[in-house]
């Protein structure tokens, strides 16, 4: 079966051909895109959107997606939305690492409802929580969620930072840097090393674009230099000096994202992105659905006949998930000089972007 490692080795000779079609690093399932949040930055989520939320498939139908992602690649994301509101998550996700045999898996959560799903956790090998500030009267005006969520989130993740030597995963706190946020982020970088938390930091997107107002702040560009500084000196920070270099100045990069392809909770693939799919610029879309599909290569097959190879220019997005895995395919000495930081191993280097 084919792995992290090994699709990196042939992605090597694919680029060398300048063939785009990549084999995955990481696949990334959304279990349901409903959420019991409704933060104030966030473009496709939200408990206000939830009556338009897509179609979610039962536990049987969201194994056979799974099986058809573990034909490609053994390292897989579960997200949301939020994924503990699909009634079925605890029995997917004990399925994917017991019974699919899927060599990492993370789960990407808001931590709300966490305590109600301890069940779940010996199998997560990354468990990501969202955090943009450890005020909870802030926090609670971002999520714009019930009364005392912030309290309960924040709660939860000092409870089960204390835990993942006994459940045996990495726990990471991703921050969106926003204008109004990034004067905060100190605190959360020391809330991270306070209570041994691996940290990830990516900035606001406004239709796949960064923020302006990021783009023009010397206080956002001299905190991601602080950044790099403190991972040169063994601070926990989970994003390549690669990544973190690229969001300093935002940087062009050539993006690959066929590295990190989304399943939507319907089965549907979606390519070669999102960003691009919801673009309807005719270079991608929703080309099939993996329930109709024995492999990751035949779905792949039918993606590429109907919309081609990926662009071979598109910068506008700076998500940790695409940039991240672009940067370091494309850079093996960048992905080796990430091997000597510990806070990289411990979240898994092939797969530590947030996703």
């Amino acid at each position: 079966m084919p792995t992290s490692a090994s699709n990196y080795l042939i992605n090597l000779t694919k680029l060398a051909r300048s063939d785009r079609a990549l084999r995955p690093l990481v696949v990334t399932y959304y279990a349901t895109t409903q959420c019991n949040l409704n933060c104030a930055y966030c473009e496709y989520f939200g408990a206000r959107r939830n009556a338009q939320a897509e179609e979610q498939l039962d536990l049987d139908q969201a194994v056979r997606v799974l099986r058809v992602i573990r034909s490609g690649i053994d390292r897989l994301i579960v997200t949301g939305g939020e994924p503990l509101l699909h009634p079925d998550i605890d029995a997917l996700l004990l399925s994917a690492k017991r019974d699919l045999h899927f060599k990492h898996l993370t789960l990407l959560t808001n931590s709300s409802l966490l305590d109600q799903h301890e069940a779940i956790l010996p199998v997560v090998d990354r468990l990501v929580i969202s955090l943009d500030s450890t005020d909870a009267d802030v926090w609670q005006q971002i999520i714009r969620a019930a009364p005392g969520t912030a309290h309960t989130i924040l709660g939860n993740i000092q409870t089960y930072a204390a835990r993942q030597r006994e459940f045996g995963y990495a726990l990471v706190v991703n921050c969106v840097l926003t204008p109004h946020t990034v004067s905060s982020a100190q605190a959360i970088l020391d809330f991270c090393l306070q209570h041994n938390i691996l940290v990830s930091f990516s900035p606001q997107a406004v239709n796949n674009w960064p923020h302006y107002d990021l783009l023009v702040s010397n206080e956002y560009r001299a905190f991601v230099q602080h950044l790099i500084d403190r991972k040169r000196a063994g601070a926990p920070i989970l994003g390549s000096l690669a990544y973190l270099h690229t969001l300093l100045d935002f940087q062009p990069y050539a993006c690959y994202p066929l590295l990190v392809p989304r399943v939507m909770p319907n089965g549907d693939l979606v390519y070669p992105c999102r960003p691009i799919e919801q673009g309807h610029v005719e270079r991608g879309g929703r080309p099939c659905n993996l329930l109709k599909v024995e492999s990751w290569d035949a779905a792949l097959k039918i993606a590429l006949d109907e919309y081609g190879q990926p662009p071979q220019t598109c910068t506008s997005c700076f998500q940790q998930c695409f940039a991240e895995a672009s940067l370091l395919q494309a850079k093996p000495l960048s992905l080796l000089r990430e091997l000597t930081f510990s806070a990289s191993r411990r979240g898994s280097v092939w797969t530590h972007a947030p996703g």
